[in-house]
């Protein structure tokens, strides 16, 4: 493994982004380069940026306008991509990377590659919370077989999705299947693109390369718990899947979705006129259908 690129998506949270480039710095296997998105952060991420020295070379994306974490994950990659990278290690401004959290992950995907043939298309960390328990919504969903790199001797499951929150990718998996769909702006986008990149070969979770996600309530995503506070990102992440599950998936899966968040809103007393902005997004999935891009020097 030669190149890595560290891509960190940020958005007015300089203090935590801070720990993140310091855990970054800190890898007992360090990237070859450091690409901090900013995403037209307004608490001073981009004056401080301008000024920082950093021991990786360090490169700063400072966008235009609030892509969100889709938009600049997306960017990220293809810039990533576009400077020569082998991998890129992608991960949130509120991850914290324990010190051998890349090695890890690096010779995790080395042996899964082994056993399991060249297209093995990512490795993932395992993600705590701040306490130390784990992150309930950072769990990769495991194959049927997740065990079979177990039985092997290695520490790593195999799993079909995971978050965006330390995990290694690399270039072949950009060239051949292209970039996360910025349009989807926040939520399942990371869910959409690890489903999407393994449908031939599933990624693995390295239960060795730890992370702390240091977020705001260690919960997952239920659509019981939608309140006035959190609505909008249920109504990106709600369409967002509405779309992957008609277009990419099937009719049956769409109304099975549809069916789920109108139970769970219901069990959980969701306010009525919250209810009906969430099946405006359900039916808005049927219009939003995004194309996959890809970087514009990609060999296809």
């Amino acid at each position: 493994m030669d190149k890595v690129s560290a891509v960190v998506v940020t958005f007015n949270r300089l203090a935590k982004l801070k720990t993140v480039i310091a855990s970054i710095e800190a890898q007992t296997f360090a990237p070859t380069r450091l690409i901090i998105v900013d995403n037209a952060s307004t608490d001073g991420t981009a004056e401080y940026l301008g000024q920082l020295t950093t021991s990786i070379p360090l490169e700063v994306m400072s966008l235009p306008t609030n892509t969100g974490g889709a938009g600049g994950f997306s960017a990220g990659m293809e810039r990533g991509y576009q400077l020569g990278a082998d991998f890129v290690w992608i991960m949130d401004d509120d991850c914290y990377p324990q010190p051998d959290a890349l090695e890890k992950l690096r010779d995790g995907f080395v042996a899964a590659v082994a056993e399991l043939g060249p297209e093995v298309p990512f490795s993932c960390s395992l993600v705590n919370y701040i306490d130390g328990a784990i992150c309930e919504m950072n769990n990769p969903e495991p194959t049927w077989d997740w065990a079979r790199l177990v039985s092997k001797g290695q520490r790593s499951v195999t799993v079909k999705s995971c978050s965006f929150v330390s995990v290694l990718i690399p270039r072949w998996v950009i060239e051949k299947h292209g970039l996360p769909y910025s349009e989807y702006f926040i939520w399942f986008d990371d869910h959409e693109y690890t489903l999407r990149i393994t449908r031939a070969c599933p990624g693995v979770q390295v239960l060795d390369s730890v992370v702390v996600h240091d977020m705001g309530d260690n919960r997952g995503v239920n659509f019981g718990l939608i309140d006035d506070a959190n609505a909008w990102k249920f109504a990106y992440g709600i369409r967002n899947e509405a779309s992957f599950r008609l277009h990419h998936q099937s009719l049956f899966a769409y109304l099975y979705l549809c069916a789920r968040v109108a139970l769970m809103m219901r069990r959980g007393r969701v306010a009525g006129k919250l209810q009906r902005r969430m099946y405006g997004r359900l039916l808005a999935g049927i219009r939003f259908n995004p194309a996959v891009a890809f970087p514009a020097t990609a060999r296809r």
